[in-house]
């Protein structure tokens, strides 16, 4: 194993009719601006904040406010689509006794917060508001059940 981490080896592909000195060289010199050039990128990318679901200690280490709202119900791909459409940044912490959930929240704007809770929050009053499938099925299933009309009724009016 360590013979391996001593021994790293480069391949390098040129394609060229007469390898010299200077086509080493500059392809060389090409390869270490890529490296470079990646690297950076890797720190770029590295200090990005994170947007949308995070994690608590995420959303409390970027120095803003953050404010923090309990909901006894939570379906979090529903209520994660409102916070994106309105950027809101958010952490979900999950309590057992009694069970709820805590939502943090961090915005820019306090209005934006605001309006992604109501949004969600008449979201989840329409569908409770309409029946299930489940229980439209289970209506159905008992007026199938009850006899409709007397059967010798039935064939006296088509005769």
């Amino acid at each position: 194993m360590q013979e391996e981490v001593e021994n790293k080896t480069l391949t390098l592909v040129i394609n060229t009719s007469k390898l010299t000195g200077r086509t080493l060289k500059s392809a060389m010199s090409q390869y270490l601006a890529h490296r470079r050039n990646k690297k950076l990128n890797r720190k770029q990318s590295a200090s990005v904040t994170p947007r949308g679901k995070q994690k608590v200690k995420q959303l409390v280490g970027q120095g803003h406010g953050v404010t923090n709202m309990e909901v006894s119900d939570l379906a979090v791909r529903e209520f994660d689509r409102f916070a994106r459409k309105y950027g809101v940044d958010y952490a979900i912490k999950k309590e057992r006794d009694p069970p709820r959930f805590l939502v943090f929240f961090k915005s820019q704007d306090s209005g934006a917060i605001e309006a992604a809770m109501s949004e969600y929050t008449q979201s989840k009053v329409r569908k409770a508001s309409r029946p299930s499938v489940l229980q439209k099925l289970a209506r159905f299933k008992e007026l199938v059940k009850k006899p409709v009309i007397d059967r010798e009724k039935r064939k006296e009016r088509e005769r």
